[in-house]
């Protein structure tokens, strides 16, 4: 190590500032434990990366009950259902009379600014803008994280426990050595053509389209800015399509006997969205633990990114005030496993839903009318619609096994003192 290395020392070292890595600083910070967390974006910057957000319910009140900010409820759109649309004709499904429960729109980059001021208003160490990260030594006592910071300056923080969130294309998990992990991954043959649009919202809630034509979804942002995707190939070029020809694909997308039509306003921004889907097995290697997209990513037809990450925090959170506090390592133990039952259980709807609602490349009629067959059977069936109500708004955690849950081995109370209970 350089001479002119500042050396930090902290409890928990977290690579990577995004929503997981400072909800994890958040609540370990309720709990009395130090962490540092080194971010290579500044703050401006991700704050003004538009990112879409459908949160859980149980994401929305690990904002609220732990001290965050109240902002979700007072500038996210609570939505109680969501709308099916299949040749032309709307299907809402009821998530409150089915399952009991919401979801709330309210971007990623809105979740981020607040767990931000929160962070920096109790004092959090969070260093934003640094450069030459690396990770070491992570199965000893001591894991090392090395950066230089925005000055110019070079740091190593020498922490207990190393934790990644810092995202699919971060350096963490590719820090554990090839022969200890496994990469489970698929890649979609499709992807989502995006576009953010100065406007009202075409409807109260999302639209799910399935058509002839492919998929599309109406999605919203705010009041005046909204979102919308239709399915392309993954080589698209955005620069081959005009705003008139954009709209006329959506809108021929949801065209229906009922003559729906599509709110307009000038366009933005536009993107192509390739659709892959990733898990890292393990979750943990020494004392270096992976959360979030770090771990595992998922195509955003079931709007489950996020949302999975808070639920790695969830489970990750307790399990280290267990272990600082008692000396008790069950819960770190137990992470992986039990984190990755949540992880698959969502990848398996998003990619039920994934290829549920989009056309595959040169795809029969008998596929085509299999596909419309199981459609009927979600929305003609309250049993089939309370599946997808309950997948979309989150399973409740009494649905997680729990023969290897972190919560073995806790002192009471644990739970109650991160949220603010």
């Amino acid at each position: 190590m350089s001479s002119e290395r500042t050396v930090l020392t902290t409890q928990v070292g977290i690579v990577g500032g995004g929503p997981a890595g400072l909800m994890l600083s958040h609540l370990l910070h309720r709990a009395g434990i130090d962490s540092i967390v080194v971010e290579k974006r500044d703050r401006d910057t991700i704050h003004n990366t538009h990112r879409a957000g459908i949160l859980e319910a149980g994401t929305v009140r690990m904002l609220t009950d732990s001290g965050v900010d109240g902002r979700v409820l007072t500038e996210g759109h609570e939505h109680e259902g969501t709308v099916l649309r299949v040749q032309g004709e709307s299907h809402r499904i009821d998530f409150k009379e089915l399952v009991g429960e919401s979801v709330w729109l309210y971007p990623q980059n809105e979740v981020f600014w607040d767990l931000a001021a929160a962070r920096a208003r109790d004092g959090g160490d969070i260093r934003w803008s640094v450069r030459d990260t690396e990770v070491l030594d992570f199965t000893t006592a001591t894991p090392k994280i090395r950066f230089t910071d925005a000055a110019g300056e070079d740091f190593e923080v020498h922490c207990q426990i190393l934790v990644g969130a810092d995202g699919s294309q971060g350096i963490c998990k590719w820090a554990i050595p090839q022969e200890e992990r496994t990469d489970n991954f698929i890649e979609y043959p499709f992807a989502w053509f995006g576009i953010l649009t100065e406007a009202p919202p075409s409807a109260p809630e999302l639209i799910y389209s399935n058509s002839e034509f492919g998929f599309a979804l109406i999605s919203q942002r705010s009041e005046n800015v909204q979102r919308m995707y239709f399915q392309c190939d993954p080589e698209e070029n955005v620069d081959d399509w005009s705003e008139e020809r954009i709209w006329a694909e959506l809108q021929r997308r949801v065209d229906g006997p009922d003559g729906f039509q599509l709110v307009r306003g000038p366009i933005f921004e536009k993107t192509v969205l390739k659709f892959r889907s990733y898990v890292c097995e393990p979750l943990r290697h020494g004392n270096l633990f992976l959360v979030g997209d770090a771990g595992h990513t998922v195509p955003p037809t079931g709007a489950k990114g996020l949302n999975l990450a808070f639920c790695d925090v969830r489970v990750l959170a307790p399990a280290l005030v267990d272990y600082f506090r008692t000396g008790n390592d069950t819960g770190l133990a137990g992470y992986s496993a039990t984190a990755l039952e949540r992880v698959w259980k969502a990848q398996n709807f998003s990619y039920w839903a994934t290829n549920l609602m989009h056309t595959q490349p040169g795809e029969n009629p008998f596929n085509q009318k299999r596909r419309f067959g199981e459609f009927k059977a979600i929305t003609g069936s309250e049993r089939g619609a309370a599946y997808f109500a309950e997948s979309y708004t989150g399973w409740s955690e009494t649905s997680t096994p729990t023969h290897h849950n972190a919560a073995e081995g806790r002192p009471p109370g644990v739970n109650e003192a991160l949220m603010g209970r």
